[in-house]
């Protein structure tokens, strides 16, 4: 068969490892730097830190591989299905026979595929309904402790302290975070829970209200606190959240989730507390408002008191009435005293035992009259008649009761009769009498219903419907006999 391959001893021959050290070096060699614009796919961030993923467009997938040290500070916003622009060098894996784009650069592609990301992200929570208006919550009042999380180096801070100490001082606990850059989302996430978490009366104060605030910037910059896990942490926050993020024409997804919006940093320190010289003006109306209430209502009672004190007789004339019935009072008191007291009672006393004397007599007359009565009526022939009375009623209770009793006879004869009845059906003898026979160990008198129960035993005994047989097991066949009414006699049956 000839070769198929001409001047095949001509041609150099390689390792694997040769071949595909060749490959890496040409490919490197032709592509050194490359800008490739696709979207991400399949993205992974490795234990080392090192991100892997892939760039695809309609027609082709490109690997690639973004070591650690080389990822952009702050880092940008990376997720599956984001248009990015990568720059970095072309190169093989021998490992693997691919080749793969190593990244020293990404950025977004652009403004609108932020924008996009962003407004999926928005339709998806507010779907979950964590931008509901019911679950927002009124302000209060005057906080005595104001939470603020943002960067504690940056002018935001500064702005919302001098605010607060020109309307009203209040006591402010700052949380300080990283706004912007990897781990910033992370951070404003941990402060907002941090501090819905802070007991009341603990070593460290729990605000009254939070606001979490950040200074102007670009999407990109203002893009932690669109952050799903910020605006989770917002929507769950226990404190009345105000967010104050960027400038007036900023809006984070964070906006959505907190209580109230604030379009700068200073407007957020104003909502949290009212001007004290506006509360004090008002006030000093309010009291001056509430004084002239009271001389008003303490001159229309004073009036209303003169009215009744008008209707009111003299005082001292009646004192000296009063006076004057005590004085004929006391000249009555005099004239009855308490020993001619004593002798009228006394006197009224002797007169009721004398009348209850005369009573007693009289009713013992009566009663002695009645029980002669009685006793009349007690006598011999009254008594036969009345026992004669109660004999024949005795007579005819008893016949009464001999004729229930006899009827009650009657009916349990019957009952007995059908329950005799019933027992002559359910009893095993109409069965014997049909030619069954029952076998009973005679030792203990249980039913022998198969061979295998006789367990040794050697005496049975038969019970046909006209008498039993007791019989020995190995005695012929021919030396059973009837078993005569006596319970000693006994027959072998085999």
């Amino acid at each position: 068969m000839p070769d198929p391959v001409p001047f095949a001893a001509n041609i150099r021959e390689y390792t694997v490892s040769e071949l595909a050290v060749a490959l890496k070096r040409t490919v490197e060699d032709a592509y050194g730097w490359v800008r490739v614009r696709g979207e991400i796919s399949g993205l992974k961030r490795a234990s080392s830190g090192h991100l892997y993923f892939a760039l695809k467009d309609e027609k082709a997938v490109l690997d690639a591989v973004c070591w650690r040290n080389s990822l952009p500070q702050p880092q940008p916003v990376l997720e599956d299905g984001l248009e990015v622009v990568c720059t970095g060098r072309l190169t093989t894996y021998p490992q693997r026979s691919r080749y793969q784009l190593v990244v020293e650069r990404i950025e977004p592609a652009g403004a609108g595929a932020l924008m996009a990301l962003l407004e999926e992200r928005r339709r998806r929570l507010a779907a979950e309904g964590l931008f509901a208006a019911e679950r927002k919550r009124p302000l209060p009042f005057l906080p005595e402790v104001v939470g603020v999380v943002t960067s504690p180096t940056g002018a935001v801070i500064r702005d919302i302290l001098h605010r607060i100490a020109d309307r009203f001082p209040r006591r402010v606990v700052l949380w300080p975070v990283l706004v912007q850059g990897e781990g910033a989302a992370e951070q404003i996430a941990a402060a907002i829970r941090g501090f819905s978490r802070l007991p009341p009366g603990g070593p460290i104060p729990r605000p009254d209200v939070l606001i979490v605030a950040r200074g102007g910037g670009s999407l990109e910059d203002l893009w932690a606190f669109n952050e799903e896990i910020v605006v989770r942490a917002a929507a769950e926050c226990t404190i009345p959240l105000i967010s104050a993020v960027g400038h007036e024409t900023d809006t984070t997804l964070i906006d959505y989730a907190a209580d109230r919006r604030a379009p700068t940093p200073t407007a957020a320190a104003e909502m949290a507390v009212p001007v004290r010289r506006e509360l004090a003006e008002r006030v000093a109306r309010l009291a001056e408002r509430l004084d002239h209430a009271i001389r008003r209502h303490l001159r229309e009672l004073s009036r209303h008191l003169q009215g009744l004190a008008r209707g009111l007789p003299d005082p001292a004339s009646e004192i000296r009435l009063r006076e004057q019935r005590l004085d004929d009072l006391s000249e009555r008191l005099a004239l009855r005293s308490p020993a001619r007291l004593v002798g009228e009672r006394r006197e009224r006393l002797a007169r009721l035992a004398l009348r209850l004397g005369e009573l007693m007599r009289d009713r013992l007359g009566r009663e002695d009259l009645r029980l002669h009565a009685v006793g009349a009526r007690l006598r011999p022939a009254p008594l036969v008649h009345l026992l004669a009375a109660h004999a024949r009623a005795l007579g005819r209770e008893q016949q009464r009761l001999a004729t229930a009793a006899a009827r009650l006879v009657g009916t349990r004869r019957l009952a007995l009769d059908a329950l005799s009845r019933q027992l002559e059906s359910l009893s095993h003898k109409s069965v014997l009498e049909r030619g069954y026979a029952v076998v009973r160990r005679a030792s203990d008198g249980q039913l022998v219903p198969r061979l295998a129960a006789l367990d040794g035993e050697t005496r049975l005994e038969i019970e046909w419907y006209d008498g039993r047989l007791s019989v020995l097991r190995g005695d012929p066949p021919h030396a059973a006999r009837r078993r005569p009414s006596s319970p000693s006699s006994q027959t072998s049956l085999f």
